[in-house]
C-alpha cells in the first residue's frame, strides 16, 4: 500500500513538473527564432543595409502605426509581433520606423477582449458592461498613441530614452551584454547550426528568405504553446489573484495586471479574462480600469527576453525596441491614468459609447471593422 502510495505521489510530483520543462524549452525556441528572423533577413537583403531598405515602404509613421494594428489584429497576439518586430529592428529595420508599429500593437491588441465581449450581445445590460469594459482598453491605447505619436515625431524622446538605456546593457558598443552574456551562447550555436544547413540546401537569398520563414513559424508555435500552456497552469489562480487585488487600489491593481499578464505572458488572456467578471457584475469598470492597463507594462516581457538572445552590431537596436515598447506603456499610464483630468477620458468614452452600442449593434461592428481593419486600409490607400 504504501509503495502504491509513494508510486501515486511520485507521478503526481512528475505530472506537475513537466508542463514547467515544456515552459522552459519554448522560451528557448522562441529565443532561437527570434534571432533565425534576424538572421534570416540580414542575409536575404545582403548585410543590415539591405534589411532597412526592404522597410521603406514604412518611413511615414502612420503606415508603420497602420502595420503594427492590423499585423496585431490578424495575429491575435501581441507578444508574437512584438518578437518579430525587434527581430527585424535586428535585421537592420530602422528604430525611428519600428516605434509607430509598436504603437499600433498597442492597438490591435485590444480586439481580442472586443471579441470576447460580442459573445453577451443578446443580454443587453451584460453586453453594455462587458463591451465598457473591453473598449476602455482601447480607447486608453489610442488615447496613448493620440498623445506619444506627434511627440515622438516632434522630439525622439522614446528613441533617445531607449538608446540610453540600451547603452547601458551594451556599454555604447552594441555587441556586449555584460552579465547577461549567458544567453546569447545558448542561442548562437542553434541559430548558426539551422543557418548552415539551410545554406548548404539552399544558397543565396532564397535560403535567408527560408530561414526568416523558419523564424516566423517558430515563433508563431512558441508562443502559442506557450499561452496554452501557462494558462493552463495559472489562469485558476490568476482569477484568485484578480479576486484578491482589484479594487485594492489604482497601484495594486496596475501590479495585478502586470504580474497576471507575465505569468500568462498574453495581454489579451488577461484582459479577456475580466470581460465576462464585468459583464455579469462581478466586478464594475472602474475597478477593472486600471488593471487593464498593468496588462499593457506586463506583456513588454516577452520582447525584453527575445532582446536579450541577440547577437551581432544590432543588437543593441533589438533590445532598444523592446525597451520602446517598456517606456512607451510606462508614459501612458504614468501620464494618462496618473493626470485624473486625463484618466476620465478613457473611462466615460467607453461608458458611454458601450451605451449607444447597446441599442445600436451596428455601432459594434463598425468599430470594430472601423478601428482594426477599414480606417487602416484607408491610410494605406490615401499614404500610398
Amino acid at each position: 500500500m504504501q509503495a502504491t502510495t509513494a508510486y501515486v505521489e511520485n507521478k503526481a510530483v512528475t505530472t506537475s513538473f513537466l508542463p514547467w520543462v515544456a515552459v522552459l524549452l519554448l522560451v528557448y525556441t522562441l529565443l532561437v527564432a527570434v534571432g533565425l528572423i534576424g538572421d534570416g533577413f540580414k542575409w536575404a537583403a545582403g548585410g543590415a543595409d539591405g534589411a532597412a531598405a526592404l522597410f521603406e515602404f514604412a518611413t511615414n509613421p502612420f503606415m508603420g502605426l497602420i502595420v503594427g494594428t492590423m499585423a496585431t489584429a490578424m495575429v491575435q497576439s501581441s507578444s508574437t509581433v512584438t518578437s518579430i518586430t525587434v527581430g527585424l529592428v535586428a535585421a537592420g529595420l530602422p528604430v525611428s520606423t519600428a516605434i509607430p508599429m509598436i504603437m499600433g500593437i498597442n492597438i490591435g491588441t485590444t480586439m481580442t477582449s472586443t471579441l470576447v465581449s460580442l459573445g453577451s450581445m443578446g443580454k443587453r445590460n451584460v453586453f453594455r458592461r462587458s463591451f465598457s469594459a473591453a473598449t476602455a482598453h482601447g480607447f486608453f491605447n489610442l488615447f496613448a498613441v493620440f498623445i506619444f505619436l506627434p511627440l515622438e515625431l516632434a522630439t525622439g524622446f522614446l528613441q533617445k530614452s531607449s538608446a540610453w538605456l540600451a547603452s547601458m546593457f551594451y556599454g555604447g558598443t552594441g555587441t556586449n551584454l555584460g552579465g547577461f552574456d549567458f544567453i546569447k551562447p545558448l542561442i548562437k550555436p542553434v541559430t548558426k547550426s539551422i543557418a548552415c544547413v539551410t545554406e548548404s540546401v539552399l544558397p543565396g537569398m532564397t535560403g535567408g528568405v527560408v530561414l526568416a520563414l523558419i523564424g516566423l513559424a517558430l515563433t508563431f508555435m512558441s508562443i502559442s504553446l506557450l499561452g496554452k500552456i501557462l494558462k493552463q497552469q495559472m489562469v485558476g489562480r490568476a482569477k484568485d489573484l484578480m479576486h484578491k487585488a482589484i479594487g485594492s487600489g489604482s497601484a495594486g491593481s496596475i501590479a495585478s495586471g502586470g504580474l497576471i499578464t507575465f505569468l500568462v505572458q498574453s495581454s489579451s488572456t488577461t484582459t479577456s479574462l475580466v470581460i465576462p467578471l464585468v459583464g455579469s457584475g462581478v466586478f464594475r469598470l472602474k475597478d477593472i480600469y486600471p488593471f487593464t492597463l498593468g496588462a499593457n507594462i506586463g506583456t513588454c516581457i516577452t520582447a525584453l527576453l527575445a532582446a536579450f538572445s541577440l547577437s551581432g552590431s544590432m543588437a543593441a537596436a533589438g533590445l532598444q525596441i523592446a525597451l520602446v515598447h517598456l517606456l512607451f506603456n510606462v508614459a501612458g499610464v504614468l501620464l494618462i491614468y496618473g493626470v485624473p483630468t486625463l484618466r476620465g477620458i478613457p473611462y466615460h468614452a467607453a461608458r458611454r459609447f458601450a451605451q449607444i452600442a447597446s441599442r445600436r449593434k451596428s455601432v459594434v461592428f463598425g468599430y470594430v471593422f472601423g478601428v482594426f481593419f477599414i480606417v487602416p486600409g484607408l491610410l494605406i490607400l490615401l499614404t500610398s
